[in-house]
């Protein structure tokens, strides 16, 4: 009797629910899988987080409706962390904003500023919010491909005139989800140069800025001059501080896109709970060496898989940032087929790449989000296969 709108109509599979539906399957039938699937870390949040929020949870005045632009000691909180890791200050009154995790940022944002017909500019392969919070607003998907060849970076010079002319929001990540590619302050500067040129506003999604590697540590986009007249960063304690289940995150930038994403966000939640904002704080201005260990931990774990995935002649290089690794999947495999390959003959999975968009076609992402001996495991297992 009843159908859905459009906009749901028009929506592809969310893709880790079909993994999720995928893995139920197998696991039904005794397999022992391991899921390096989705992102979501297997370490634990550290205690002293636990205790904040314990203690938080006790005080009545947690227990009524929180502001939907979050608690002002949490947004301090954020500015401090932002100005102590990047070196740029920004204002907790209206250049920081508290988000339900940064998925519902992203998602939201755009219903702030794009209007049915305006032109969203969004990479691919990536995270399908991107793509899903244009819908929503009525927007249109403009996707630029990112391809080895470019080190994963969108050609901005490739986009249409006319495409310009429309295009109100380019969304960028780096460190990159899928690809684990990074971007450096130059690129960062054409991009602010090219917001600014066009009037397009840049929403950066940073949220594996802390998961990085060797001698590579990821900028902010907000270190590059004149960023603040049009960007706009999301920063998540997800992965982080291993939280991805408390939700909680921020977005810092530009003053009027700040309060567009606030405006929204009074409209349709009532902000993230005042005892996970405390957590959040104990996160954020505690002692940063539990992020150096998880640093030491998925570096372990890229090491392993790499040197293993090598060794069986993948084409792989060890990512300098986030907890994924990008691999080609073998010749004559599409990367449907491996997936499903591994996953059934196997046990293991993995997302294929082009279930981010359809450059990703030919490649597959690994999750480091289980230990080591899993992951030997996972080789060896591999290394049974027939290719």
């Amino acid at each position: 009797m009843f159908s859905f709108s459009e906009r749901l109509a028009k929506l592809p599979p969310y893709l880790f629910v079909e993994l999720d539906r995928m893995k139920a399957e197998v696991k039904a039938k005794g397999v022992d899988v391991i899921d390096l699937g989705v992102g979501d870390p297997d370490l634990p949040t550290p205690s002293h987080i636990v205790q904040a929020a314990i203690e938080a949870v006790k005080k009545p005045e947690n227990h009524h409706y929180p502001s939907s632009a979050g608690m002002l000691a949490f947004r301090e909180a954020a500015a401090n962390w932002f100005k102590n890791r990047f070196g740029v200050e920004v204002d907790p009154q209206k250049e920081v904003v508290t988000l339900i995790g940064s998925k519902e940022g992203i998602a939201h944002f755009p219903l702030a500023f794009v209007n049915p017909g305006d032109v969203v500019l969004v990479p691919t392969p990536a995270y399908p919010v991107y793509h899903i919070g244009t819908l929503f607003a009525g927007g249109d998907t403009y996707y630029l491909p990112l391809l080895p060849e470019n080190n994963f970076l969108p050609d901005l010079e490739s986009i249409p005139e006319d495409v310009l002319k429309r295009a109100k929001i380019l969304w960028l990540n780096y460190p990159n989800n899928p690809t684990a590619a990074v971007a450096d302050k130059a690129f960062f500067e054409k991009v602010i140069e090219f917001g600014q040129k066009n009037n397009i506003i840049i929403a950066h999604d940073a949220a594996y800025t802390e998961l990085f590697y060797d001698d590579y540590t990821p900028p902010s986009i907000l270190e590059v001059k004149g960023a603040k007249e049009v960007a706009i960063e999301f920063h998540s304690l997800s992965k982080t501080y291993c939280m991805t289940g408390w939700r909680i995150a921020f977005a810092v930038g530009n003053e009027k896109l700040i309060a567009g994403l606030t405006k929204v966000k009074n409209n349709v939640d009532s902000g993230a709970f005042q005892a996970v904002q405390e957590a959040g704080i104990a996160a954020l201005s505690g002692d940063q060496n539990c992020v150096a260990e998880f640093r030491k931990v998925f570096k372990g774990r890229r090491d392993v898989l790499v040197a293993g995935l090598k060794e069986l002649g993948f084409e792989v290089e060890p990512p300098k940032a986030t907890f994924y690794v990008w691999a080609k999947v073998p010749q004559g495999y599409t990367s449907q087929d491996f997936a499903a390959k591994l996953l059934k003959e196997a046990g293991i999975v993995v997302t294929p790449g082009n279930g981010f968009g359809e450059p990703g076609e030919g490649f597959f992402r690994v999750a480091l989000t289980v230990d080591e001996k899993r992951l030997e495991e996972a080789i060896k297992r591999i290394s049974a296969l027939k290719f």
